[in-house]
């Protein structure tokens, strides 16, 4: 095999996983360490470069990154609580208003105009408002936020969090335009944007056509609208027994918001076994905390109504094969309820575009969008969020509005928007003595912490309650000790090496083997410790001086503790830090000179 190219920097990127697994590659291990240090404004600032909104997601986030968390490997751990230490920033941060990016007053002369005043479109008015951009943003409520607002409780999100947060990128002088929905992508075309970003996300939810559904259609509710219906205030009650029916996160909102409006026989009906939820596990467990009942492996039959009104619903009970691929029915059952709230699914809805403008469609009605540029087939309209390929979660949205304006950028200054700036990367020496490095490299065995969460008894007495409280100061100290610091890597200088196995020796994880070089596959057959993950890289080194062998390293169970270049006598171990550089809208070379008014 040929040298790892350790200069690229997909390669230690991809090795601190969490970072990688993020969407939109938030630096966890360096905010965590900063966390643990009580830097708590400085780890906040650095989420913020990348996720835009760190009090949000640090409630909300669908956390992408925790199943890619290395401490998750280890032998019956579970991953470090890297949302919640999000969070833990989020709220202990000090004064931030002269940190947080500023428009120039002299502006570069180009429009955009934004539609949905939600995470994607705020984003992209994060990356160019700071360039010298007129953002338009055209939102069809009086206060932004699109579904993080409209979708999420406010036990779950406080609406004081939310604000504030869209309020650090409207402050910067973008031209919000409340109330103004836009009727006709034609009409906005005329107004002459440069160019135009579609964030609306997906705001129809789908709803469930079976007999009755006419007849009953005052107690049947489409999940996010009904939960629209209580941020606005419209909705303040619903019946004793309430059937939800499907298991998604929206669902998990839906049967805890009816809890606190008078719900008290709640059931939350989902086709599959619970191994295909798509609820992240942690709304399952606050569910159920509360009370709620999820029944499985229920299909809805119809709904049956007395006397003109919903009685409830007919189900056929199901039997399923191991893996869920295929049902039969056992037999049908009634459950009882004076409501039904439909949460299994949503899709975007464009009855504004009309289809005669350029922008193509294709399955399910969604608009036809480059993954890399964002652009639609018609140039300088770009999608991004749920707009773009349907319900993800907000992380996601926010990375496609990075993307997005990066594009954008690009096209209204005539440059290819397929040009993207490419990563960069910093590699910093932790030695700060013989024996002795710039972070905490001892192992900590303790478990991860329990979230603590309000009394049941109080949290129901409120809508706006928080239910999670965040963790304590004991808490978030023990916490930030599980991280295994992934972004601090064994870097090798061959050169120096004299073959001693000293490190080989020392390893507790039998990740480093010195050997002849080889093909891939005979290289990774001939490991101190079995090759188990293929997702992870192989390094090898270049000749090392004595006998021309390779140094080997299995990057997936390596953690990092530095033992190999506490015992390298010639120090050709070395712990340094990986910094990546993430690419936004302005940063390729052409933009260093000035734009033209």
């Amino acid at each position: 095999m040929k040298p790892t190219d350790t200069q690229n920097p997909d390669y230690y990127h991809k090795v601190v996983d969490c970072q990688w697994a993020c969407p939109a590659h938030t630096n966890v291990p360096e905010y965590i360490r900063l966390i643990a240090q009580g830097r708590y404004t400085e780890s906040y600032m650095l989420n913020r470069e990348s996720n835009v909104f760190p009090g949000i997601l640090g409630r909300t986030c669908d956390r992408p990154c925790e199943p890619a968390c290395r401490r998750g490997r280890l032998e019956g751990d579970k991953p470090v609580a890297i949302c919640r230490l999000k969070r833990v920033a989020a709220d202990l941060k000090g004064e931030i208003g002269h940190l947080l990016p500023k428009a120039p007053k002299t502006k570069n002369g180009k429009r955009v105009a934004l539609i949905g005043a939600g995470p994607a479109s705020l984003t992209v008015a994060n990356d160019l408002m700071p360039l010298g951009y007129e953002v338009v943003l055209f939102e069809k409520y009086d206060k932004p936020g699109g579904l993080m607002r409209t979708n999420i409780p406010s036990f779950r999100l406080p609406e004081k969090v939310l604000q504030e947060e869209c309020d650090a990128i409207l402050d910067m002088g973008v031209d919000i335009r409340y109330n103004s929905p836009v009727k006709s992508m034609q009409a906005l075309l005329e107004e002459n944007f440069d160019a135009i970003f579609v964030g609306s996300g997906a705001p129809r939810g789908k709803d469930l056509e079976l007999t009755g559904r006419a007849e009953a259609a005052a107690n049947i509710h489409i999940g996010i609208d009904w939960l629209e219906s209580i941020a606005f205030g419209h909705i303040d009650k619903i019946g004793e027994r309430v059937l939800i029916i499907g298991v998604g996160n929206t669902a998990m909102d839906c049967c805890r918001s009816s809890r606190r409006l008078g719900g008290k026989d709640i059931k939350v009906m989902a086709r599959r076994p619970r191994g295909f939820f798509k609820a992240s596990p942690w709304e399952l467990e606050d569910a159920e905390e509360e009370g709620i009942e999820i029944v499985i492996n229920h299909s809805p039959k119809r709904f049956v109504l007395e006397n003109g009104k919903l009685a409830g619903m007919e189900f056929e009970r199901l039997e399923w094969d191991a893996e869920a691929k295929h049902s039969k029915i056992i037999d049908t059952v009634f459950l009882p309820a004076d409501d039904v709230i439909l949460a299994i699914g949503q899709e975007a809805a464009f009855p504004w575009i009309e289809r005669s403008i350029g922008i193509e469609f294709g399955k399910q009605e969604l608009p036809v969008v480059n993954e890399k540029t964002f652009m639609s087939s018609r140039p300088g309209v770009f999608f991004g969020g749920d707009a773009a390929w349907g319900p993800k979660n907000i992380i996601w949205a926010v990375a496609h509005g990075h993307e997005a304006a990066i594009s954008i950028h690009q096209f209204v200054h005539g440059q290819p928007v397929t040009e993207r700036p490419p990563y960069g990367m910093n590699l910093i020496s932790q030695k700060m003595g013989l024996s002795e490095w710039s972070y905490s490299n001892d192992f900590n065995p303790v478990h991860r912490q329990k979230m603590t969460h309000v009394d049941l008894e109080k949290r129901f007495r409120e809508l706006s309650i928080e239910v999670e409280m965040g963790f304590s100061a004991e808490q978030t100290a023990r916490e930030v000790e599980r991280c295994l610091n992934c972004d601090i890597q064994t870097v090798f200088t061959a050169p120096r090496c004299i073959e001693c196995d000293a490190c080989i020796d020392v390893c507790p994880v039998q990740c480093l083997t010195i050997a002849p070089n080889g093909e891939e596959a005979d290289l990774k057959s001939r490991l101190s410790a079995p090759f188990a993950n293929p997702e992870q890289a192989l390094f090898v080194s270049e000749d090392l001086p004595q006998t021309k062998r390779v140094m080997l390293k299995d990057e997936d169970i390596c953690v990092h503790c530095g033992l190999c270049a506490e015992r390298c006598p010639t120090a050709a171990w070395d712990m340094q830090k990986s910094d990546v550089i993430l690419p936004y809208a302005g940063t390729l070379k052409w933009t260093s000179e000035p734009i033209p008014v």
